[in-house]
């Protein structure tokens, strides 16, 4: 399974050899060739009897991180959910996107991304799993940003990135309390301590980082701002991500977290609660909406809230219902995105008030539209696969648990009535979408480009799609057994057959289905009489605007801030330095308790030790009251030689050699730099700088001699002194302890220094030739 996920990344490497050859043979007909090869892959695993599947590959094993693979029900649903919308999607985009594209780039991205999705559903360790689900936000940003050329591309692309890497980050904190609590990294390993979770005072915390990263990625209120935007990509993007995989990520990490916090209220009362809230909101909004793409956008919000409002519920029926839907919402959202991108394409507008009356100009897009709508609006048809899942999320609304908490209970009660009237606004903008764009009068002199029916390489991507829908509607047993009960049971742990039917004779869900249809009609044939409704939303108060004005305090606020110490001053750079180093020193030495004075057996100061300090303080100090650049570097070097002459006396001829080496090359080189500078002039700094120097240079002084007085009278750990004197010579081939340091013990550090060192002197050696350059011109 390691090379599966990587595959896609594999053969994008050679994309850029392929691109050369793209006048002659469009780049998509090598690259449909891998989604393909995956989706017989796995598909091979369907049956009624299928097992689970674990592999192992290591890979930071000192961290407990390793590519754990699990291969369940769940997993299966999404990957061959993944693979095969993602060999559609590539056929559709060989004649949606013309050669004089940037193919390479797009192909590159969209294999980036599959590989990432393959990862996230895949993975059985948390921080895979999670380095997977970033790589699926960056190369989704890539995507939507592919018409970079385009101002709202870019907005949308680093939009959707910034929401979605937010909620990865708190993600993450979940996963790294459940990995401390645990004791393991392993998704299957943490479900299985569901007990000790619940039982602990970190749940809540785990369960809103947790939650906040499912809905970030998955859009659901307030962060489906992101998704609208993200409509500006190339429809094959849209089609792709936007319905079938990359917004379904929450919606997956929900399912398979939804176990470890089954029971907790307040998991019900989050994920259903914002779910349902979703469904009605979205729903509501999107009848609003001109753009065809912000039509579907908004619509394919409100069918995520409608899924995470079934988890959410977590009962049996809940999560096979939620099971069903991701699966018929990838088929009829596929193939309406996709003809949506047939109609801009045809067209040259996205823009439903210019269109109408077009069924007869594209017969097939307005047949395939005509299934895909009435199916996602949950229209009681036995072809329409969508309505079974509708109807199975009102069975599952009106059959949830009893809970301990008073707005659980409420949520619950009001979970039936918010889901028809999120339902009922599904089916009014379903058939304004279909309705607003084939039927009516035909507009055509409003239209950029006369229309006329697609190529059939564009159509076959949706009519397999659709077939899909019908053929799920007709012999919903295909899938059930082999695939969506593998799937509930991976979620729910209940392994009992589901029997998908199309009447079940007149119950609650029937009449509620009933009341959508006539109430969805009843509000779509008048809707010109109350559409005046959506002009009263202020758009003054909208978490779009919340978005906007927190990105641009993002960057005028700090840029302030910066503009406030950056002012160029050497002096303010070093006191603020000091000054940090000194408060946070002092405040770990306080709260941690570790200061320590040690008065037993001190060492008796001899003659010649007190001469030599003498001499580096009287050093210092003439350091700091010279006026001439050379005097002040020799006398400075007088200090670094007094330490050489201590390490004599302390008999450490090793520290004493290397003091004088690197002193006396330090010396040669302020030398070398300073004859070069403007003399020193006394400058008459004022009686508040003087204070300040003088407070700042004595608490640094404090500050050094509290740490060494402490460090050497606090004994917290055993010295590895002892340890480098024993290896030194087995590990490094040497006796002298302080080279074998420096060279092999840490010599990668060392090695880093020289680089750096190399670098600033191929840095200076520049700007002096510059200015020599300048000179001579």
């Amino acid at each position: 399974m390691l090379l599966i996920v990587l595959l896609p990344l594999i053969f994008a490497l050679f994309i850029p050899i392929m691109n050369k050859r793209k006048e002659q043979i469009h780049i998509g007909y090598f690259v449909i060739w891998i989604p393909i090869v995956i989706f017989i892959f796995f598909a091979r695993y369907l049956g009624a009897d299928f097992e689970p599947i674990k592999q192992h590959f290591n890979w930071i094993p000192s961290l407990h991180i390793s590519f754990d693979f699990y291969l369940d029900g769940l997993s299966l649903l999404f990957v061959l959910l993944i693979s095969g919308i993602g060999a559609l999607v590539t056929l559709y985009s060989i004649f949606y996107l013309d050669k004089s594209e940037k193919l390479a780039h797009f192909y590159i991205y969209l294999l980036m991304f599959m590989s990432a999705m393959l990862g996230v559903v895949l993975s059985d360790n948390v921080f895979v799993l999670y380095t997977f689900w970033e790589l699926t936000s960056i190369s989704s940003f890539l995507l939507i940003g592919y018409w970079n050329y385009k101002k709202e591309s870019r907005y949308g692309a680093l939009k959707s990135m910034l929401i979605t890497v937010f909620g990865g980050l708190s993600m993450l904190g979940g996963f790294i309390l459940l990995s401390n609590i645990t004791g393991t990294t392993s998704i299957q390993g943490i479900l299985s301590e569901s007990d000790v979770i619940l039982n602990h005072t970190y749940l809540p915390l785990i369960l809103g980082f947790v939650i906040l990263g499912a809905f970030t990625k998955s859009a659901q209120f307030p962060f489906h701002i992101w998704l609208p935007d993200a409509m500006e990509a190339p429809t094959p993007v849209s089609a792709y991500l936007h319905s079938a995989t990359m917004v379904k990520a929450g919606i997956y990490l929900i399912a398979r977290m939804s176990p470890l916090f089954h029971g907790y209220d307040w998991f019900f009362i989050v994920v259903a609660g914002i779910g349902i809230l979703t469904l009605c909101w979205a729903s509501f909004l999107a009848v609003r909406q001109t753009d065809l793409k912000g039509i579907l956008a908004y619509s394919t919000i409100s069918q995520l809230g409608m899924i995470m409002t079934m988890l959410g519920i977590g009962t049996e029926i809940a999560v096979f219902a939620a099971m069903f839907h991701i699966l018929n919402h990838a088929t009829f959202k596929g193939s309406l995105f996709m003809v949506a991108g047939i109609i801009d394409h045809e067209t040259g507008t996205r823009d439903i008030r210019k269109l109408g009356g077009l069924m007869t100009l594209l017969p097939i897009s307005a047949t395939l539209a005509f299934f895909g709508t009435f199916s996602m609006a949950g229209v009681p048809l036995p072809f329409l696969n969508g309505f079974y899942s509708k109807e199975l999320f009102f069975d599952a609304t009106l059959h949830g648990s009893e809970y301990s908490t008073a707005i659980a209970n409420f949520i619950q009660h009001a979970l039936p009535w918010l889901a028809v009237f999120g339902s009922i606004f599904t089916f009014v903008y379903s058939m304004y979408f279909v309705f607003g764009i084939f039927r009516g009068k035909a507009k055509l002199e409003q239209l950029p480009r006369k229309p006329h029916e697609a190529p059939i390489g564009m159509l076959i991507s949706p009519i397999l799609l659709v077939i899909g829908v019908i053929t799920i509607g007709l012999f919903p047993s295909l899938v059930n057994g082999t695939l969506l009960e593998h799937a509930a049971y991976a979620v729910s742990g209940i392994h009992e057959p589901h029997k998908i039917k199309f009447w079940h004779g007149f119950i609650p869900p029937l009449y509620m289905s009933l009341a959508v249809v006539g109430i969805g009609t009843l509000l779509f044939v008048t809707k010109k009489k109350w559409d005046t409704v959506y002009k009263k939303l202020s758009d003054r108060f909208t978490f779009n605007r919340l978005y906007d004005l927190l990105i641009a305090k993002t960057e005028t606020v700090p840029a302030s801030i910066t503009k406030s110490y950056m002012t160029g001053s050497l002096r303010l750079y070093a006191q603020l330095i000091i000054v940090a180093m000194f408060i946070v020193s002092i405040f770990t030495l306080v709260t941690s308790d570790g200061f320590a004075f040690l008065e037993a057996d001190p060492s008796e100061i001899k003659i010649s030790e007190l001469l030599v300090a003498i001499m580096m303080i009287v050093a210092a100090v003439g350091t700091i009251v010279a006026r001439n650049n050379v005097a002040a570097i020799l006398i400075l070097g007088v200090v670094g030689y007094g330490l050489s002459i201590l390490f004599v006396i302390y008999r450490a001829p090793d520290l004493a050699l290397t003091q004088l080496v690197i002193e006396t090359i330090t010396v040669a080189l302020f030398l070398l730099c300073f004859y070069h500078l403007p003399k020193m002039k006394p400058k008459q700094d004022t009686v508040r700088t003087k204070l300040i120097n003088a407070a700042i240079s004595i608490g640094f002084g404090t500050l050094l001699t509290l740490v060494a007085i402490s460090a050497h009278s606090s004994k917290w750990f055993p010295s590895i002194s002892e340890y480098f004197i024993e290896t030194s010579h087995t590990l490094g081939g040497g006796d002298n302890v302080v080279n074998v340091i420096l060279v092999d013990m840490r010599g990668l550090d060392t090695l880093f220094e020289i680089t750096v060192l190399g670098i600033a002197a191929l840095g200076i050696y520049s700007l002096i030739k510059i200015r020599k350059n300048k000179e001579v011109d």
